[in-house]
């Protein structure tokens, strides 16, 4: 295991940061395609359209084709919040990095080398409607490459967020994630985040039943100082 590095992000990295990012949320797609699978009108209508063809038109061939050209609309159905999501981000927060979160001294954007490699990425935003007495910093885009898996930099770079956070005067670190993203979750969970809520992105997340999971962590000198 090649010992790992964090830093600042520089825009040298930007192409591999971006391709991290984009390549991160597409692996999502094939367990949203399984859990659409298991949905009970998806098998209604695995079942019900090849059947309905065969007692009209009489022919195997069209009903089991049916079923393959409905397979693939699903593929790309269980593609597209993740797609659009990219899509979002891309021409927000990530269309200049630099601007987006090193201009401002209670912002930052991370990587993490290894092996002369960018292998993670995280960055960290205020939020600007934070509720009253409250200072939040929201954590964005947490992925790490494939290869690098189990090395720790997941953690690593949670813990960057945290310590930026506590040294800024945080009171608290929220984000927002997946219930499909369960590794990512179950680390959260892991370092002391708690949930605090739950939406649904978009109507097609919403149709599919991916539902975005809000996690919160109160920094340790805020709950000193509370009553």
């Amino acid at each position: 295991m090649a010992p790992h590095h964090i830093r600042k992000y520089q825009e040298t990295d930007r192409k591999r940061v971006l391709d991290l990012f984009s390549q991160g949320m597409f692996e999502h797609v094939p367990a949203t395609f399984r859990l659409v699978l298991k949905m009970p009108q998806t098998f209604l209508v695995l079942l019900g359209v090849p059947i309905a063809l065969l007692l009209v038109s009489g022919s195997w061939l069209l009903a089991l084709g049916s079923n393959v050209t409905l397979l693939v609309f699903l593929w790309l159905l269980a593609r597209q919040p993740w797609r659009q999501y990219i899509v979002k981000c891309l021409q927000t927060d990530l269309a200049d990095i630099t601007k987006s979160y090193l201009r401002d001294p209670g912002s930052c954007f991370w990587v993490a080398e290894s092996g002369g490699q960018v292998a993670g990425i995280v960055g960290a935003l205020p939020v600007e409607d934070a509720p009253p007495g409250r200072k939040q910093l929201q954590l964005f885009h947490l992925s790490v490459s494939l290869e690098h898996r189990g090395e720790g930099l997941g953690k690593a770079l949670v813990m960057t967020v945290l310590q930026f956070a506590r040294a800024q005067g945080y009171s608290e670190v929220v984000l927002d994630t997946s219930g499909i993203q369960q590794a990512a979750l179950t680390l959260y969970l892991r370092m002391g985040f708690e949930k605090r809520g739950e939406y649904f992105f978009s109507k097609i997340s919403r149709l599919l039943g991916i539902s975005t999971i809000q996690l919160k962590y109160c920094l340790p000198f805020a709950q000193e100082g509370g009553p």
